[in-house]
C-alpha cells in the first residue's frame, strides 16, 4: 500500500510538471493582477528592498508581500520574466494536488483521494489558475488548510491531536492573511461561525488550543503588519484596511457584475466538478454516514462554499476571482458525488450528461469559432458599438489549424465519458474524460490564449518593450495600466506620473503617451497634450510622443560632447 501510494505522489508530480509548468512563459502577463504583482517583485529584486511592496517604486499597500516575496525569489533563480512570474504557481498545483489526494485518503479511501485531485486538475478554472501569476492559487489552499485543520480540530476521534491540529489551522490562516490580506481570517471566521450555529453552538474546546491557535494566526498573519507600525510605516496598515472596505462598498476598478455573477461563473467554469457536486445539494445527502470522517469534512466544505459565495455577492465589485476559495468545496463535492455514483448510492442522472456535454459542446464550438474569427469579424465590427473593441479587431491571428479538432475531441470524451460511466461506473472512465478536458485546456493556454492577447494588449505591449533601455517617460492616458512599468523595465528615475507636468510641464526627456483608440480620448489628448507628436495607431490604441525642449537636447548633446573630449 505504501509503494502504491508513493507511485501515485510520483505521478501527481511528474503530470503536474508537465501540465502547469509547460507553457508558462508564452504569452505575456496581462493587465492588471498578473502584471501587478510582478511588477512589484520585479521592483523588489531591483531595489534590494524585500520589506515593502511597492508599485512604480512607491508604497503598495493592497497586498502584503507573501505571494510577492515567492516571485521575486523565482525571479532571482529564472530572471524577470513571464515564466517567473507564474512559476510559483505552477509548483502550487502540484502541491495542491498532492495535498487532495493525501486529504481525500485520509478522510475516505484512495479512490476518493484520487477523484477529488483529479477532478481539481481536469475542472477548466483550476486548471487555467495554476498557469497564471495571480495571488489566489496560494491565498484558497492556505485558507483551504486553515480550514481543513479546524474540522481535524473538531473531530472527536482526533481528539489527542487537538493542539497540533488548532496551531497547523491558526498558522494556515495566517499565512493566507499574509498573502492577500485580512479577508482570509475572515473567510475562516465566517465559516466557523455558521459551522457552529448549525451545530447549535455545541463545540468542546480548551483554552490552551485557543492560545496555540491565536498566537499561530498572530505569528504568521501579523508579524510583518506589526514590523510594519514599528518602523513607522502605520500609514500603509491605514491604507490597507481603507482599501479592503471599499472593495465591499464600491465597484472597484469598474468590476460590476450581475447578482448571481458568482454562481455561473462557478457552475460552468469548474466544469466536470460542478455537475457533479450539484447532486449534493439535497436534503439527507449524508443519510447513513451522519458520523463518518467523510461527513464531518463534508458539512466544512458546505459551509466555506456557501459562506464564499453569500459573501462575494454581496460584495459589490465583481472579478471572477474573488469566488476561486470555491474551487475545494466544488471539487470535494464532487468527488463524493461521483463515488457515491459508482457505489451505486446516488444516480448519474440525465442532467448531468446533459450539463456535460452540452458545456463540452459551447467550450468546443467557441474554439473553432475563435480560429475562424478573422474570416467573420468584418461583418461583426458594424454590430459592435465600442470603438476600442473595433479598433482591437484590427489584430489579425496566427492558428496553427489543429485547433477545432481539439474542440471535437473534447466534446467527443465526454460522450465517450458518459456512456461509459452511465454503464459501468468505473473509475477508469474518468481517465477519458480527464484526457479530453486537459487537452483541451493545454490548447487553450499554448495557442488560442497568444492569439487573443492580440485582440486585447500586445500592441500596447509590445511599444512598451520597443522603449526598455530608453531614458523616457511613458504614460498611459485616461486609463489605468501596470504594463508601461514591467515591459519597459522602468527604472526609478523614470517613475513620474505627474499628468499635468508631462503634459505641459518642462520635461527633461521625451514623454511617450499611450491613449485607447476612441476618437473622445484621442481628441482629448490632444488637446490636453498640444505639442505631442502622434507616431502610430495600431489594433486598439494610438502612440504620441511629447519630445523634450530644442534647449535641453542641445545641452545634453554638449554634455555627451564635453564627456568625449574629457
Amino acid at each position: 500500500m505504501k509503494n502504491k501510494t508513493l507511485l501515485i505522489d510520483l505521478c501527481i508530480v511528474l503530470l503536474g510538471a508537465l501540465f502547469f509548468i509547460t507553457g508558462i512563459g508564452g504569452v505575456r502577463l496581462f493587465d492588471w493582477d498578473e502584471i501587478n504583482f510582478a511588477e512589484s517583485a520585479r521592483e523588489m529584486v531591483l531595489t534590494g528592498d524585500w520589506f515593502n511592496v511597492q508599485i512604480n517604486f512607491e508604497s503598495f499597500w493592497e497586498k502584503p508581500p507573501l505571494f510577492i516575496w515567492m516571485q521575486a525569489l523565482s525571479m532571482e533563480l529564472f530572471g524577470v520574466g513571464e515564466f517567473a512570474a507564474r512559476f510559483p504557481n505552477a509548483i502550487m498545483g502540484i502541491i495542491t494536488l498532492l495535498a487532495l489526494f493525501h486529504i481525500g485518503k485520509a478522510t475516505e479511501d484512495t479512490r476518493f483521494g484520487l477523484l477529488w485531485a483529479g477532478f481539481y486538475a481536469i475542472s477548466f478554472l483550476p486548471f487555467f489558475y495554476f498557469k497564471s501569476g495571480i495571488i489566489d492559487p496560494w491565498f484558497n489552499f492556505f485558507i483551504f488548510l486553515g480550514i481543513y485543520f479546524f474540522s481535524r480540530y473538531t473531530d472527536p476521534a482526533a481528539s489527542a491531536l487537538r493542539m497540533r491540529h488548532a496551531a497547523l489551522s491558526g498558522l494556515a490562516t495566517g499565512l493566507a492573511v499574509l498573502t492577500k490580506g485580512p479577508v482570509g481570517f475572515l473567510i475562516f471566521a465566517l465559516t466557523f461561525f455558521f459551522w457552529l450555529a448549525f451545530n447549535r453552538f455545541r463545540l468542546g474546546f480548551r483554552w490552551k488550543d485557543v492560545g496555540v491557535y491565536l498566537l499561530a494566526l498572530a505569528l504568521a498573519g501579523g508579524a510583518w503588519f506589526i514590523a510594519l507600525a514599528a518602523t513607522g510605516h502605520s500609514y500603509v496598515i491605514k491604507d490597507f484596511i481603507d482599501y479592503q472596505i471599499r472593495l465591499f462598498e464600491t465597484k472597484d476598478a469598474g468590476h460590476g457584475g450581475f447578482l448571481l455573477y458568482h454562481f455561473v461563473i462557478l457552475l460552468f467554469g469548474v466544469t466536470p466538478a460542478s455537475f457533479f457536486a450539484l447532486s449534493s445539494l439535497r436534503r439527507g445527502a449524508l443519510r447513513g454516514e451522519e458520523d463518518s470522517r467523510t461527513a464531518g469534512l463534508f458539512r466544512w466544505m458546505m459551509t466555506s462554499l456557501w459562506v464564499v459565495l453569500i459573501l462575494f455577492t454581496i460584495v459589490r465589485t465583481k472579478i471572477v476571482h474573488y469566488s476561486s476559495f470555491c474551487y475545494f468545496p466544488i471539487t470535494f463535492l464532487g468527488a463524493w458525488a461521483a463515488a457515491r455514483m459508482m457505489d451505486g448510492k446516488l444516480r448519474f442522472k440525465g442532467i448531468h450528461r446533459v450539463l456535460l456535454i452540452g458545456t463540452a459542446a459551447f467550450y468546443g464550438i467557441a474554439l473553432t469559432a475563435l480560429t475562424l474569427f478573422d474570416s467573420f469579424k468584418d461583418k461583426i465590427a458594424p454590430l459592435v458599438h465600442d470603438p476600442f473593441a473595433v479598433s482591437c479587431m484590427e489584430a489579425s491571428s496566427e492558428w496553427k489549424g489543429f485547433e477545432p479538432f481539439v474542440g471535437l475531441l473534447l466534446i467527443a470524451a465526454t460522450v465517450a465519458f458518459c456512456i461509459s460511466f452511465k454503464r459501468r461506473r468505473e473509475l477508469r472512465s474518468f481517465i477519458v474524460l480527464g484526457c479530453g478536458n486537459l487537452l483541451f485546456a493545454m490548447t487553450a493556454i499554448l495557442c488560442a490564449v497568444p492569439e487573443v492577447e492580440k485582440y486585447s494588449q500586445a500592441s500596447a505591449i509590445d511599444f512598451y518593450i520597443e522603449r526598455q533601455g530608453e531614458d523616457c517617460y511613458v504614460q498611459p492616458a485616461y486609463f489605468k495600466s501596470y504594463a508601461q512599468y514591467f515591459y519597459t523595465a522602468r527604472e526609478k528615475e523614470n517613475n513620474c506620473e505627474d499628468f499635468e507636468f508631462l503634459s505641459r510641464g518642462p520635461i527633461d526627456k521625451d514623454c511617450y503617451f499611450v491613449v485607447k483608440d476612441i476618437p473622445e480620448k484621442v481628441e482629448r489628448l490632444r488637446a490636453d497634450v498640444p505639442d505631442a507628436e502622434f507616431l502610430y495607431r495600431r489594433s486598439g490604441f494610438q502612440f504620441f510622443v511629447r519630445k523634450k525642449p530644442a534647449q535641453q537636447q542641445d545641452a545634453s548633446a554638449d554634455d555627451t560632447q564635453q564627456g568625449e573630449v574629457e
